[in-house]
């Protein structure tokens, strides 16, 4: 498989008329090295630590978003009026689907919080596995949990065998690019035998990845809220146990708690410290950061169980998946990220 690179200047003439820069052909030979049309060598040059990181932390952004957006049409559909009329076991696969996504957005931002916790805002060589290592894990639940939205969807236009094959298609579909493209590309790409490097990471890019991690949680926050607003307008909504309607409004000022916290980072950038970057701006931005996932967890788990209570209409079902994700996202967002720095301090 041909890697192929053009270097900036490639068309321009030299004096001799000849072009200045060359098209690099061939696979790699050697960690960075790359052979031109003429046979000269030409250095590969490799990402940075830093760049690394921030780079896994954008693709982590692309990734949660559409999670929590998903996750907040899981919660909106069980209020729709045509959910009653799906069949018993087709509701218990919509609760399966909404626990898998409440499980792959707590994936999803365990690496933020063990970069504030653990990391203290570096750049490590272990923050950068675990955030492939978890990007990864992640990918897994949100393609089961995507199989079974469309078996849902399916189930309800045309019947049980059609859902089937629709989620089943979209479910491996999914898993295909994924992990099945991936690995095969990963088989191919030349590995390179030189480590990275940890080196001091300067104030200016700690806060431009604090409020990286900012963003990588709000857009999908903000949506879940919309989606939380306007499932208090339905009358389904209406027609639920006071208790339940207590916890969906208790989780929606959670999630609005949240917005709030993630907002504050850059109003603070601006109003108070006027764009600079400040020790002091950076530890207040990683407090609020590392704060807002505990409302989080707290409006995830609520409406976990407001939605699974409504679609199975059990008690138990609802409080269990509710207590289940509440203890999976207290040890990935704050568990082990504590237990690794507590590890550090001990060396």
């Amino acid at each position: 498989m041909a890697l192929v690179q053009t270097s900036a200047d490639a068309f321009q003439p030299r004096a001799g008329g000849s072009p200045a820069g060359d098209v690099t052909v061939g696979l790699l030979e050697g960690p960075y090295v790359g052979r031109t049309i003429s046979g000269r060598a030409r250095p590969w040059h490799p990402m940075s630590l830093k760049h690394k990181v921030k780079e896994g932390l954008d693709e982590t952004r692309l990734l949660i978003l559409g999670a929590q957006v998903l996750f907040g049409f899981k919660l909106t559909s069980v209020f729709q009026e045509g959910f009653a009329q799906l069949s018993h076991a087709t509701r218990l696969v919509d609760c399966a689907g909404q626990f898998l996504m409440a499980l792959a957005i707590g994936l999803l931002i365990a690496p933020s919080m063990q970069h504030h916790i653990a990391e203290k805002g570096r750049d490590t060589l272990r923050l950068q596995r675990a955030t492939g290592l978890f990007a990864g894990i992640a990918l897994l639940p949100f393609g089961i949990s995507l199989g079974l939205s469309f078996y849902i969807v399916f189930d309800h236009l045309y019947g049980a065998i059609a859902a089937a094959v629709a989620g089943t298609v979209f479910c491996l579909l999914a898993l295909g690019f994924w992990y099945g493209l991936g690995f095969t590309v990963e088989a191919r790409v030349p590995r390179k035998s030189m480590r990275d490097k940890e080196t001091t990471t300067s104030l200016p890019a700690k806060i431009d990845q604090m409020l990286t991690e900012a963003r990588l949680i709000l857009p999908g926050a903000q949506a879940l809220l919309g989606f939380q607003l306007t499932v208090t307008l339905t009358r389904t909504f209406e027609r639920l146990p006071a208790t339940s309607r207590l916890i969906h409004v208790a989780a929606l000022c959670c999630v609005a708690l949240v917005v709030i916290l993630l907002m504050t980072p850059a109003a603070l950038h601006r109003i108070s410290f006027r764009g600079e970057d400040t020790e002091a701006f950076f530890r207040m931005g990683s407090w609020l950061i590392i704060v807002a996932p505990i409302p989080l967890a707290l409006g995830i788990a609520g409406d976990l169980y407001v939605a699974t209570f409504k679609a199975s209409e059990s008690a138990f079902i609802g409080t269990t998946l509710a207590l289940i994700v509440s203890a999976i996202l207290a040890v990935l967002w704050y568990g082990y990220p504590l237990y690794l720095r507590t590890g550090d301090q001990g060396r």
